[in-house]
């Protein structure tokens, strides 16, 4: 890597274009929401391709059901713990590093999607499952796909990024 390319700002290191980027990701997401709630039938598959349907399901938890028995403002609490931490990461982390920040960004945006699902309804909606004959896995939506995705960005980033560099 030159010296110049390693010193060259991420995108989603600046404030303007992170806000830009969470606040479509949340209306996509919310978007896509709604018209599942509307046109799809409640706890029955369509099957899209083998291995694929949409299911709508209301989640009481947090990302693929995980933590359905807590108190809703518990839930609500711990996102918004998550998300203010994340912020904090997301401004302690060097500009150049251009997939943390893009995982931050994803973070964000699947959590504040999600949020707005359990202030909004009281659960969240999901509906894509993967399945097998013998195997399903947990039915989730965009907004938890923006979190995994993110988190592997993140993860990508520690593990690419030179050892030496500025944190």
């Amino acid at each position: 890597m030159t010296e110049q390319t390693s010193d060259r700002t991420a995108l989603f290191s600046r404030p303007l274009p992170i806000l830009i980027f969470i606040v479509l990701a949340v209306v996509i997401d919310q978007i896509v929401k709604i018209v599942v709630d509307h046109t799809l039938p409640l706890q029955q598959a369509v099957h899209v391709i083998p291995m694929l349907a949409l299911y709508r399901t209301y989640n009481l938890g947090v990302a693929f059901s995980m933590l359905e028995g807590m108190d809703g403002w518990f839930i609500v609490g711990m996102r918004l713990i998550i998300v203010a931490f994340v912020i904090w990461l997301w401004r302690r982390t060097g500009k150049q590093r251009t997939f943390a920040h893009l995982g931050y960004a994803l973070i964000i945006s699947g959590a504040l999607g999600n949020l707005i699902d359990r202030f909004l309804y009281g659960h969240v909606i999901d509906y894509i499952l993967f399945y097998t004959e013998t195997w399903s896995f947990a039915v989730f939506n965009l907004a938890d796909s923006f979190i995994t995705i993110g988190a592997g960005c993140v993860i990508l980033d520690e593990l690419i990024q030179p050892k030496n560099a500025d944190r």
